[in-house]
This record gives structure tokens, C-alpha cells and sequence, in this order.
């Protein structure tokens, strides 16, 4: 009687887990972990620069968009930037609201170019555009806002970030396809 009542327990829990709202929420919720931990394990394997130049918060939120969409990717987005903040205190005060910004408008852009183009095509638009829109962001919130910097360049950020910018190209879509392979979102 008791055996019978796990394993009906056990059934019923699986069959929850397996519905497409829960692999929705244990997904971003999984994704937004990565985002906290990846520049971690950046940061104490290739120096305190690793996060500038692997853009290892980006990999869970360009994940989340093309694998659960808009809604988990923000998530994600600010999930893994707080979380990251209140654990680690990275990315500082200073540069949360921005590196927030540049993941959501990463999120954004996308969500958009993935319902019209190819992932590869997508995933380069996103970054082109992403890194457009996110220098407007920063000439409106610093030029005009008033708003403090940190020393940032966009072109600089290129730069610094093109080892993470062609893992992203070359990695994303594949792992993006393999995890929806893997989920089968119904």
C-alpha cells in the first residue's frame, strides 16, 4: 500500500515536471543559475577579465531566448545580473544598470530576429544591432541623463569581447537546438 502510494506520488510528479510550463519555469530558472555562475567560473579560470572578453552572461540569455523566448529570457537577463551582484558583487553598482540593459536589448533583439531569419543569421543580427543599440543606450543615459560611467567603449567592448562574441556564433544555435531537441517544448 505504501509502495503504491510512492510510486503513484512519484508518477504524478513526473507527469507536472513534464508539462510545458514547468520546463518553462525549471528552464529559466536552471538558465538564470548558468548566468550566475559562468562568469564565476570564468573569473577564477582565465583571470578577472574573462567576463569582458567570454561574455559568459550572454551565453544564458541568447539560451534562454531561442529555447523559451522572450518573457525567461529577461528573466534570465536580470535574474543573472542581481543574483550575480548580490553573490558575487559583479557586476558592480556602477555597471549593473548597464550590462542589464545590454542583455535585455540582447533578449529583445533576438526574440525578433529569430521568428524571421535562420539561428546563425539571428544570433549575428542580435549582435550587431545589440552592440548599435546598447552604444544609444549609453550616449542617452550618460550624455543626457547624466547617468555615471564606468569607462565604457563600445568599440572597445568588441574588441575585448570578440573571443566571446565567435564562441557565441559557433556555440549558441547548436546548444539552443540541442536542449529544445532534448525538452521537447509541446
Amino acid at each position: 500500500m505504501i509502495k503504491e502510494k510512492v510510486l503513484e506520488n512519484k508518477e504524478n510528479l513526473l507527469q507536472a515536471l513534464s508539462t510545458t510550463k514547468a520546463k518553462y519555469v525549471i528552464g529559466t530558472m536552471l538558465l538564470t543559475g548558468i548566468g550566475i555562475a559562468l562568469p564565476r567560473i570564468f573569473h577564477v579560470l582565465a583571470g578577472s577579465d574573462a567576463g569582458a572578453t567570454f561574455l559568459p552572461m550572454h551565453i544564458a540569455v541568447l539560451i534562454a531566448t531561442l529555447t523559451f523566448g522572450i518573457t525567461s529570457s529577461t528573466i534570465v537577463a536580470g535574474g543573472s545580473v542581481i543574483g550575480s551582484y548580490l553573490l558575487t558583487g559583479m557586476p558592480s553598482l556602477v555597471r549593473l544598470p548597464y550590462m542589464l540593459m545590454e542583455l535585455v536589448i540582447y533578449a529583445v533583439l533576438l526574440s525578433i530576429c529569430s521568428k524571421r531569419f535562420n539561428l546563425y543569421i539571428s544570433l549575428a543580427l542580435t549582435i550587431v544591432l545589440g552592440r548599435i543599440l546598447y552604444a544609444g543606450v549609453l550616449a542617452v543615459a550618460i550624455n543626457i541623463l547624466g547617468l555615471p560611467t564606468y569607462g565604457i567603449s563600445v568599440i572597445e567592448s568588441i574588441k575585448i569581447g570578440l573571443p566571446g562574441i565567435i564562441l557565441q556564433l559557433a556555440f549558441i544555435p547548436v546548444m539552443a537546438k540541442t536542449i529544445q531537441k532534448g525538452i521537447r517544448l509541446d
